[in-house]
């Protein structure tokens, strides 16, 4: 009996394995269909960190609390934009691939985390293209703790994948839901930290923007890679508790929901 067990979640593993491997060729086609393709993808989100990045150090003194203002910048705007760019994409992942949902081996859960990977790569191929550049450019990088920006790296990701999975599952019963929180996450830009400190405003007013779990992962992350910047007002934990919770709520949501979404 156990073998027979065995031998059908193989065959079932296997089945999912190609599901996957299938939907991340479609999602790459859709993404990448014109004349630049490929290489569009990973250039365009750099160029936009890069511009943003280096106009701002022209703005500013030499440094920001300890930090390079170039890389006061770079660090924010990889942060937001890895929030930012994947967050509608990958919410959409579910209404995107409905017409593959007649054959019953394509689940919505494979969409989601297809779509999530594929922009993962893309932030980490981003990250490698901003480091090559930062070097090129000797600027001073200096990284105190590696293995906090790499866990806060893909918490964040994880934060992410789990808030479109949310999203994503509202949408696909109320459609008007990605408007409204279209809207609602434009201003996170501009509160998250990118282009200000949290130690350049009054601490009584810092309730106003530790709410924000954007925040805390903007500035740990400069913390971890200059730990003279500090990390006033913002903790690890909170990124881990948000994360988890997010998580949570998307996974038992998705568990509910799934069949729904299959007829949706």
């Amino acid at each position: 009996m156990s073998d027979i067990v065995s031998v059908s979640f193989r065959s079932q593993l296997k089945v999912w394995k190609s599901v996957c491997f299938a939907l991340f060729l479609r999602e790459l086609r859709s993404q990448f269909n014109d004349k630049l393709g490929l290489a569009w993808g990973f250039l365009e989100p750099f160029l936009f960190i890069f511009g943003l990045s280096y106009a701002r150090s022209f703005l500013g003194g030499d440094d920001v609390h300890g930090i390079p203002v170039f890389m006061f910048m770079l660090i924010g705007m990889i942060g937001i934009q890895s929030f930012l760019q994947p967050f509608p994409k990958v919410a959409g992942a579910f209404n995107k691939n409905k017409p593959l949902y007649a054959f019953r081996q394509v689940q919505p859960i494979s969409g989601l985390l297809v779509s999530a990977f594929v922009e993962y790569t893309i932030k980490v191929i981003v990250v490698i293209l901003s480091l090559l550049t930062v070097y090129l450019m000797e600027v001073d990088l200096k990284i105190h703790d590696p293995l906090l920006l790499i866990l806060l790296f893909h918490l964040l990701w994880l934060m992410t994948i789990s808030m479109s999975c949310l999203l994503g599952i509202a949408s696909s019963y109320v459609p008007e839901v990605k408007k409204v929180v279209g809207l609602l996450t434009r201003p996170l830009f501009f509160i998250s930290c990118v282009f200000f400190s949290l130690q350049d405003i009054p601490k009584q007013y810092w309730h106003w923007l530790d709410w924000n779990p954007l925040a805390h992962f903007i500035e740990l992350a400069r913390y971890a890679c200059y730990e003279s910047y500090g990390s006033y007002g913002v903790s690890v934990s909170y990124t881990i508790e948000f994360t988890l919770v997010t998580f949570f709520f998307a996974v038992s949501l998705y568990h509910l929901t799934w069949k729904g979404l299959l007829s949706r």
